[in-house]
């Protein structure tokens, strides 16, 4: 890896092809054979934030839209493929991802003829979290265990093992449910404090998210703190330096870890509560309607954990999450969840700047993806066909909104880096719409059994034989009830 110091905070063309399988050597688990897998891997996951979210934002930022779902008008659904605007839609591995929990399923031909199907057996954030961190499928409300309760390694554990350094950093909560699956392993993913302190007691060199104690969402300091997130005992032990982290919370802290030196460790937890923006106070239709929280933003905190992350010459694995896309979703509110998507894409433009100044293509596998689709978002009467979304730059586009929950559609993966490819061949199942899709065990399997797999026969694996297979259990998932 380069050696530089992070001084920062689309691509154009035609609409990148899919990735098909080649005649490549398959390695043990049917996973092809990556001889020179990533030294750094970095996941930018949108919470809920399905294709038409992506839409919804583009639209409103630039007037235009990249994928669109439409009906004919004589039963059939087909997708339309526009310009690409956010950098990641010119990534060159587009492919799609299946969601759901253990004992959950996607039928493809259900998800395109009955309207109401994905409005049921979807994911919670905890389950997609922990099946994309540790390549475990498992019940909704479960953090880093599986069906069973049994501790799962996660893709940070296994990047410390191997001599690597791990992060976290999320717009939402540090101890919430996808953040926590990179680092925590807890039956009941409410159990807040508990994850908190696994999180303290972790190798981990960064943890960042919102969840201040003694700030509400408005970044308005409260009469009495909240320990909603973390234990007063914990916190106050963190904040004091009375443990190995390096606390920060001050906006200009966030922005000054972004350059120059950095300390080992940083724990991050800026001056507002639940989200960084989502929750703060007003009422407007229109995006930055309301004055916005004077916090760092999640693209800062994701250049300040990668300046901290690079010292690191054995390289890293980031989990960035664009929380909030999944709260406004539950919201069905339009002008928020735009700044959340908007506020996310920024934070992938800083990661692909990173990657091009200070690292490269060839040592760096870039993900961006969602854990699950949240508000059924749709064109302007949707429901019981498909329409495109449409609307003009500076707009709020009018859409429909068909539920306040998850849903069990495909999520978009978008890949570009060291094992891109790889990480396409998985895609070995067939939507007839989407197209190629893999399932979100694929992202965590595709390093535990061989990019990052351990060679030395000491077992450091979780024990499960997790396959590349897909047969993850038929029957329909239950509902998910948080966000």
């Amino acid at each position: 890896m380069k050696r530089h110091v992070w001084k920062g905070v689309g691509l154009t063309g035609s609409a990148a092809a899919l990735v098909v399988a080649t005649s490549v050597p398959a390695a043990a688990g049917g996973v092809p054979a990556a001889p020179h897998g990533p030294e750094n891997v970095i996941v930018l996951i949108g919470d809920g934030m399905g294709y038409n979210q992506i839409s919804q934002a583009s639209l409103y930022a630039h007037g235009t839209s990249y994928t669109e779902v439409v009906s004919d008008g004589e039963g059939g659904v087909r997708e339309v493929r526009g310009t690409p605007t956010e950098v990641y839609e010119s990534f060159p591995v587009q492919v799609d991802m299946q969601t759901f929990p253990e004992g959950g399923s996607y039928d493809p031909q259900r998800a395109w003829t009955d309207f109401d199907y994905v409005a049921e057996g979807a994911t919670d954030s905890a389950a997609a979290g922990t099946a994309m961190a540790s390549g475990t499928k498992t019940t909704n409300g479960a953090l880093g265990v599986d069906a069973q309760g049994n501790p799962v390694e996660n893709l940070s554990e296994r990047a410390i093992a191997q001599g690597k350094s791990a992060g976290v950093v999320s717009s939402v909560p540090y101890s919430h449910a996808t953040p926590a699956a990179y680092v925590a392993h807890e039956a009941d993913r409410n159990n807040y404090h508990e994850i908190a302190d696994q999180e303290l007691a972790s190798e981990l060199s960064v943890v960042m998210g919102a969840g201040h104690p003694y700030f509400d969402d408005s970044h308005e300091r409260l009469d009495e703190p909240e320990y909603g997130y973390m234990s007063e005992e914990s916190y106050e032990a963190l904040a004091a330096g009375e443990t190995d982290w390096s606390y920060i919370e001050e906006a200009s802290d966030f922005e000054d870890l972004a350059s120059g030196e950095t300390p080992e460790r940083v724990f991050g937890i800026p001056q507002v509560g639940s989200t960084l923006q989502q929750g703060r106070a007003g009422d407007s239709d229109e995006p930055y309607g309301d004055p916005l929280n004077d916090v760092p933003s999640l693209a800062t905190m994701t250049a300040g954990a990668l300046n901290v992350l690079d010292e690191n010459p054995d390289g890293f694995s980031l989990m960035v999450e664009g929380g909030a896309i999944d709260w406004s979703g539950h919201a069905n509110d339009s002008a928020r969840n735009i700044e959340e998507t908007l506020e996310f894409n920024e934070a992938v433009e800083t990661v692909t700047d990173w990657v091009e100044e200070n690292s490269s293509w060839r040592e760096t596998l870039v993900i961006v993806t969602a854990d699950h689709e949240t508000g059924y978002l749709e064109g302007a009467d949707a429901n019981p066909d498909w329409t495109a979304l449409t609307g003009q730059a500076g707009e709020v586009p009018n859409v429909s909104w068909n539920s306040t929950n998850h849903t069990n559609m495909l999520v978009p993966v978008f890949a570009q880096g060291a094992g891109a490819k790889e990480l396409g061949r998985l895609a070995d199942m067939t939507d007839p719409v989407r197209g190629a899709y893999l399932d979100n065990t694929d992202l965590a399997n595709l390093f535990l059994e061989d990019f990052w797999a351990d060679r030395s026969g000491n077992g450091n694996g979780n024990g499960n034989a997790h396959g590349h297979g897909h047969g993850h259990g038929r029957g329909q998932g239950h509902g998910h009830g948080n966000r």
